[in-house]
């Protein structure tokens, strides 16, 4: 599947649900009364899946009105669990390096920093089921085919997700603006999480909470800021010079 395969109706966005596909995102008309409708809200709810209450005419714009009051999006992306990625990164006697996408919600951010991952030998990239940019086809060109060969993980809690890694022996190292500890004497030949967040809002507090390090990348100039991409490219740069001039 090239595209977000669109899906339209109660029925079949049950039985996508059910057999495992990806779904991306669910859009459900606003005070629409359909059968089925509470054992489709209920999947969701189960599945904790990312879904919107839209007016109908939010729906005939996505559709040309061809939708019959629900529409979702399979994603052309396999996610896994980070549970069933990391033992088998320790299997294989690699020191783990993931990397955790807080809230970045620009899906050419996603495919470029899926890219530079990919390229870094990352081990997998957890990104939140909320509050994310969507895994489509944009993201995949932006990825520049990365994304089939990296592993997206979903974490529906990135806090959770965070104690879990931590309890799994990772270091977190968060990137912020507000950090202390100089990014250059963080020792990322240690299996390390690196923390990157949306360049509006930053990380989130929790998980700034629960992070061993949080740096900040030195700037020279006069611009007070990197893009994202560009940003989470310095920060796995440093782990792989590291990683390398350790071999």
């Amino acid at each position: 599947m090239a595209k977000d395969e669109m899906i339209f109706g109660v029925h079949p966005v049950i039985e996508a649900i059910e057999s495992g596909k990806e779904i991306s995102k669910i859009y459900i008309q606003r005070d629409v009364k359909l059968e089925n409708l509470t054992r489709l809200r209920k999947l969701i709810k189960q599945n904790k899946l990312p879904v919107a209450n839209v007016p109908v005419q939010k729906l005939n714009q996505m559709t040309g009105g061809n939708h019959q009051g629900v529409l979702a999006f399979v994603s052309p992306i396999t996610t896994y669990k980070i549970e069933d990625i990391l033992p088998g990164v320790y299997e294989q006697g690699k020191t783990p390096l993931l990397l955790i996408l807080d809230r970045i919600s620009d899906v050419r951010n996603i495919g470029a920093i899926t890219r530079t991952a990919e390229a870094s030998g990352v081990d997998a990239v957890i990104i939140p089921t909320k509050e994310s940019a969507a895994l489509n086809d944009f993201a995949m060109k932006s990825s520049a085919g990365a994304l089939n060969r990296v592993n997206i993980c979903k974490s529906h809690n990135l806090w959770d997700t965070c104690v879990y890694l931590k309890e799994s022996g990772l270091q977190l190292v968060a990137a912020t603006e507000k950090g202390n500890d100089n990014l250059y004497d963080i020792e990322f030949t240690h299996p390390t999480a690196i923390i990157m967040g949306s360049e509006d809002r930053g990380i989130s507090r929790n998980l700034l909470e629960i992070s061993d390090f949080q740096t900040a990348i030195p700037m020279m100039g006069k611009i007070g800021s990197l893009n994202v991409s560009v940003a989470t490219g310095v920060m796995l740069y440093e782990a792989v010079r590291q990683r390398v001039s350790n071999q």
